[in-house]
């Protein structure tokens, strides 16, 4: 099991990646919206917000509920996708990521990914 310190590296690294992202078809496919992500098996919620320029930093979330993009994923799940040893969609298709979002946001989110 990854702890707090890895798991805040993974989500950094995610957030670098998307920093990467050509600014043109940042904003071609990005909305604003709050994300949080729910590591499971360490009972911790970290929250961003999603923009035009990228992600915010992550910080701890006390009610992931509110957040317009929820996910939720075991701490080795999460560093295997972050050092992409693990697709987001086979870990979503095995039940190992859960996507709580509208139908237009997945959409988006996908192209991104």
């Amino acid at each position: 099991m990854a702890n707090e310190e890895e798991c805040r590296a993974a989500l950094g690294s995610v957030a670098a990646r998307i920093a990467e992202v050509d600014p043109d078809r940042l904003a071609e496919h990005v909305v604003e919206r709050t994300i949080s992500c729910h590591v499971a098996d360490l009972g911790l919620a970290f929250r961003t917000r999603l923009h035009g320029g990228g992600l915010d930093p992550f910080e701890l979330d006390g009610d992931p509920r509110d957040a317009q993009v929820r996910l939720t994923v075991d701490s080795d799940d999460l560093v295997a996708m972050a050092r992409e040893e693990l697709n987001p969609a086979k870990a979503w298709a095995e039940g190992r990521l859960k996507i709580e979002a509208s139908i237009f946001d997945l959409l988006r989110l996908r192209k991104l990914l």
